[in-house]
C-alpha cells in the first residue's frame, strides 16, 4: 500500500498523509493534472469521481461530483492556488452542492501536495489544514482519513497500468 503514515495534529489543525509510489515524479504529477486519470483516484473505490472543470493553474478551479453506490452524489470544488509542475501544488478544497456552489456549513481546507524523488519512486506528501479543531474534527468524523487512504492508494494501480 502506498500510504505509509497518517497524521492527525489538531493543534496544528493539520492532517498529513504520506505515500510512496514505485513511478517517477512526473507521473505522479500526470494523476492530478489529466482530469480522466485524476477521476481514477479521486474519491475511494465505492464513490468514483466525475471531474467537470479542471484547471491546474493558479486562479483554477477543479470541479467534480462522486458517485456512491446507490447513485448518490456529492460535490466538491478546488480552487488552485500556486502550481510548482511537476513537483507540486496547493488549493483550497471545498464542498459543493450539485451546480458546484460551495457550502459554507462545511469545512474547507488549504491543501499542499508535493512530490519528491524518494527511493528511485516518489514520495507524495498531502497536507490539509483546516480552520480550527472543529472542522478538522467534523472531517474526522466524515471518514477523510479512511476515505483519503482507499483514494490515494489507487495511485500504484494507476501508474502500472
Amino acid at each position: 500500500m502506498p500510504v505509509t503514515d497518517v497524521q492527525q495534529d489538531l493543534d496544528n489543525l493539520t492532517l498529513t498523509i504520506t505515500a510512496d509510489f514505485a513511478a517517477p515524479v512526473e507521473r505522479i504529477w500526470q494523476v492530478y493534472a489529466d482530469p480522466r486519470q485524476l477521476e481514477k483516484v479521486w474519491g475511494p473505490p465505492t464513490y468514483p469521481a466525475t471531474v467537470v472543470d479542471h484547471d491546474l493553474t493558479p486562479g483554477g478551479r477543479v470541479t467534480y461530483y462522486m458517485t456512491g453506490p446507490e447513485g448518490d452524489r456529492h460535490a466538491g470544488y478546488w480552487l488552485v492556488t500556486t502550481v510548482d509542475e511537476p513537483r507540486g501544488f496547493s488549493f483550497d478544497d471545498g464542498f459543493a452542492d450539485l451546480d458546484f456552489n460551495p457550502r459554507p456549513e462545511l469545512p474547507v481546507s488549504k491543501n499542499a501536495y508535493t512530490f519528491t524523488e524518494h527511493n528511485g519512486g516518489t514520495r507524495a506528501t498531502y497536507v490539509s489544514t483546516y480552520a480550527s479543531a472543529e472542522a478538522l474534527k467534523q472531517v474526522l468524523d466524515m471518514g477523510i482519513v479512511e476515505g483519503a487512504t482507499l483514494s490515494i492508494n489507487q495511485v500504484d494501480g494507476l501508474v502500472a497500468s
